[in-house]
């Protein structure tokens, strides 16, 4: 049997609220938000003791989902430089696809996100950045051309 879709991708955080705001500014919607806690999650994630408040957004195609976690117990910890390059092992970004990319950048700035490198375009074909924003998350972004 095949999987049936990617479901969502986990992005554990240290402020929550920011986060949540510069998702929903990306244009994603929140779908819902809670505690997590007790024996269930403790044997799912391998980790005892947990007690997390998680956040659910989805893009507004309702095909693509971002979870964000923020532990309470245990401490989250950091397994790399939070500003991290984009050349660092592990996963390293999120795309988007949007309609206005310099709307989108200008919009997101306003939540504190810079530009990685700066905006470019490929073959004609995109126009292409990526964004750090809060936590250190980097986005990219993607708008289509011609």
């Amino acid at each position: 049997m095949a999987i049936q879709r990617m479901d969502n991708v986990l992005i554990v955080v240290e402020d929550l609220d920011a986060t949540i705001s510069f998702f929903v500014e990306l244009g994603m919607e929140l779908e819902g938000r809670g505690s997590v806690e007790g024996p269930w999650v403790e044997r799912i994630i391998g980790i005892d003791d947990v007690r997390e408040e998680v956040a659910m957004l989805r893009t507004p195609d309702g095909h693509g989902r971002i979870e964000l976690a923020m532990f309470h117990t245990p401490e989250a910890i950091r397994s790399e430089p939070k500003d991290a390059p984009a050349n660092t092992l592990g996963i390293r970004r999120v795309m988007f696809a949007v309609d206005d990319i310099e709307d989108v950048v200008a919009r997101l700035r306003t939540h504190g996100a810079e530009l990685v490198g700066e905006l470019a375009e490929f073959e004609n074909s995109y126009r292409l950045c990526y964004v750090r924003g809060p936590e250190g998350i980097i986005v990219g972004l993607a708008e289509q051309v011609g």
